[in-house]
This record gives C-alpha cells, sequence and structure tokens, in this order.
C-alpha cells in the first residue's frame, strides 16, 4: 500500500516517524513524504542528540555534555530506525504539501513533534489541512500521534464542515503529559523555557487552553470522545509513568485509540503499538478492498 507521511521541513519528532515508517515498510508497504516546500526534512535535533536539553546547553563548548538529554532524547531503537529513514531514498525526495492528491494514496501518517520553531508550518498549512480532509473525506486508513492529532483536528470536512475528527474517538498528548514536560523544559531550558509547548496560553487564557488535548478536545462532537488511560486498565501505573515508553516487546506504558481506520496516540512512548495497531488496520482495510475488487 501507498503510504503518505507529511512532516515539517524541521523539528518533528523522530521516535513518531521512524518506527511506523520501519514498521510498515518491514511489511512491504511503500512511502512518500511531503514537506512544506519538498525540500528534504530534519527531526528535532536535541531529540536526536540530547544536547541542549541540560541547563549548561546554552553554553558554547558545554552544550555537547548532554545528562538528562540522554534521557530526555529519542531512545536507542528510534535512533536505530531514524538513521534507515535518513537514507531512505523517499524521504530524501519529499513532494510539496501542494502536491498531494488524497487519491494517490492508500493511507496517511501524521507525525507529531513539539517544538514550534518548526511544527508550526506543519500545523498550520491549510494547504495540508484540506489534504487531510480529503483523506477523512475518503474513509482511509489514517494514524495521528501526538500533534499529528492536532493537524487532524484542524482539518475540516468540507462535506460538514466541522474537524475531520468531529464524531471520532480520539487520544493525543495529554494535558497532563504537556504539562509534565513543560516543567521539565523551565528547568532543563530556562532560557527557552516554553521547548515543550508549541502553544502558549494568551493573556486572559486559563491555564492549559492552548494545550494539545484543550484544542482537540474543542474540536470533537463530544468532550467524552478525548480518550486518556483508564485507571481501571490493569496497565494503567505503566500508561500514566512518564518515564516508560513502549518498545516492540512490551506494549504495557503505551495507550492508543482505534475508531474504524483511524488510529491516534499521545507521544513517543506509545509508537511502537502505534505502529503495529496502524499495521494491522492497513492489513484488515487491504483485505476489504480485495473483497470489494472481486
Amino acid at each position: 500500500m501507498k503510504i503518505l507521511c507529511a512532516v515539517p521541513n524541521r523539528d518533528f519528532d523522530p521516535t513518531e516517524a521512524s518506527v511506523p515508517w520501519r514498521r510498515l515498510k518491514d511489511e512491504g508497504h511503500t512511502f512518500t513524504f511531503a514537506t512544506p516546500d519538498g525540500t528534504k526534512a530534519a527531526a528535532d535535533p536535541h531529540m536526536i542528540t540530547g544536547e541542549g536539553l541540560d541547563p549548561w546547553g546554552f553554553l558554547p563548548g558545554l552544550e555537547r555534555v548532554a545528562l538528562m538529554g540522554r534521557v530526555l532524547r529519542a531512545d536507542c531503537a528510534a535512533l536505530a530506525a531514524y538513521a534507515l529513514m535518513e537514507r531512505d531514498a523517499a524521504f530524501a525526495r519529499p513532494i510539496r504539501y501542494d502536491a498531494l492528491d488524497p487519491a494517490e494514496y492508500d493511507a496517511v501518517l501524521l507525525p507529531g513533534g513539539h517544538w514550534a520553531r518548526g511544527m508550526r508550518t506543519y500545523l498550520e498549512s491549510e494547504v495540508l489541512q484540506r489534504f487531510v480532509a480529503g483523506c477523512f473525506e475518503r474513509d482511509m486508513p489514517i494514524g495521528a500521534i501526538c500533534h499529528g492529532v492536532l493537524l487532524a483536528a484542524r482539518s475540516v470536512r468540507p462535506s460538514t464542515g466541522k474537524s475531520a475528527l468531529y464524531g471520532r474517538k480520539t487520544t493525543a498528548l495529554t494535558w497532563r503529559q504537556e504539562r509534565f514536560a513543560a516543567g521539565i523544559g523551565r528547568v532543563v531550558r530556562f532560557w527557552d523555557p516554553d521547548y515543550y509547548r508549541t502553544y502558549t496560553e494568551h493573556p486572559g487564557e486559563a491555564v492549559g487552553y492552548r494545550s494539545v488535548q484543550a484544542e482537540v478536545t474543542r474540536a470533537l462532537a463530544s468532550d467524552e470522545d478525548f480518550l486518556e488511560p483508564d485507571p481501571a486498565h490493569p496497565n494503567f501505573r505503566e500508561q500514566t509513568d512518564n518515564r516508560l515508553r513502549d518498545s516492540e516487546t512490551d506494549g504495557r506504558p503505551a495507550f492508543v485509540v482505534r475508531d474504524g481506520w483511524y488510529v491516534s496516540a499521545r507521544w513517543p512512548g506509545d509508537a511502537h503499538t502505534f505502529a503495529a495497531t496502524l499495521a494491522t488496520v492497513l492489513r484488515e482495510y487491504a483485505a476489504t478492498q480485495r473483497v470489494e475488487a472481486d
């Protein structure tokens, strides 16, 4: 199947893009990448090296000494996947957002990221939003993780005039997670305290009003359609422990929501389970297409 992965020119999260890419490519799917201007993208460098994620990270010469940064950056599995993706021919030759046509693809992958310097060109692109809305109109498999869900929420379906996520169940980066990360950011990057928040509140707005969870929820048919880990779930402790990430062999920390052909997840710590769920959706979708063709 042909999968379109949209990313900004820079600052997307390496885990959220490369882990699903590797899983789906290994299953035989082909990828096209898209950026705003068709030039090769680059992930958030801090999430690759860990540099700049310690209180001395602004000092020339010392910024390369990463302590907390080694904990906060992508893990080894994600770094290995990203290194492979960077060398992939499709990643090296993306197309422009304005060249995208939903009819040319079978599925869409929308990764996230948080650093506003690069991510806003992705989240605020009206051209990309129209493409995403068109993909929802075609009811094709779509996977969105973290801020990728925010892009989907901002995409308005022509047939309804409402968000593409209106009437859907979804998750995304939760306010609990975003607030926790912002607290860390104010310490490790005190000179750039909003590194972990793409959008911050305007004067007079309630704390968290510009968070991913709050904006996505405002686009839904009901507040109850935004899902978070259930305290009654046996893996609730792992799912809400911000120190834990899932892996190919351990999905306990992950929280992923599936609604039809749409799959959503919260953050890099869900990436392996998100990828596996999306792979299942693609297999099921392909089976239905074969049945309809017969």
